[in-house]
């Protein structure tokens, strides 16, 4: 039979706290046994499972993906090698997308803040008149939205060619 782990010692050789491995249960990204005092335990392999899904955090992906690629292997099991090809190439355009987003804001910082205006709200430059707040929440023109796309999209609205 294998070894189990209880809460704690699995925390501490995964660094990280209790609480996440509980949540990243109620999320159905690892699964645990209860023992005869209803404690917690863990098969040793939940180790492999929380170094993927904290590597796949660094990288910058969300649990909902993470528990995507993880659902797609059989028996909970951890991803081997040829999985993680798998799946590193089904990330790989949400990857890219990711990197374009952090260039274009790296891009974009310096001369948005270099005009010393500070607000989105009152930007001549990316938002004058405040004109794409019906597109959305946040910063679209960080988030892929261009501003020839944007004003392709009011134009249209408008009814201009």
């Amino acid at each position: 039979m294998a070894t189990l782990l209880n809460i704690g010692e699995v925390a501490q050789r995964a660094g990280v706290a209790s609480s996440a491995l509980r949540y990243y249960e109620e999320q159905g990204l690892i699964t645990s046994c209860r023992s005869a005092g209803k404690q917690r335990q863990f098969k040793r392999d939940v180790l492999r499972r929380i170094a993927f899904i904290r590597a796949a955090q660094a990288a910058g992906l969300r649990l909902d993906e993470i528990k995507a690629a993880l659902a797609s292997l059989p028996e909970q099991r951890t991803p081997t090698p040829q999985d993680w090809q798998k799946i590193a190439s089904r990330w790989q355009p949400l990857l890219q997308q990711k990197i374009d987003t952090l260039v274009a804001l790296r891009d974009k910082l310096s001369s948005c803040i270099g005009c010393g205006c500070l607000s989105l709200e009152k930007c001549a430059l990316y938002n004058p008149e405040d004109k794409i707040a019906r597109f959305g929440n946040g910063a679209l023109y960080l988030q892929g939205m261009s501003p020839s796309k944007l004003q392709e999209e009011l134009d249209a609205s408008a009814g201009n060619p």
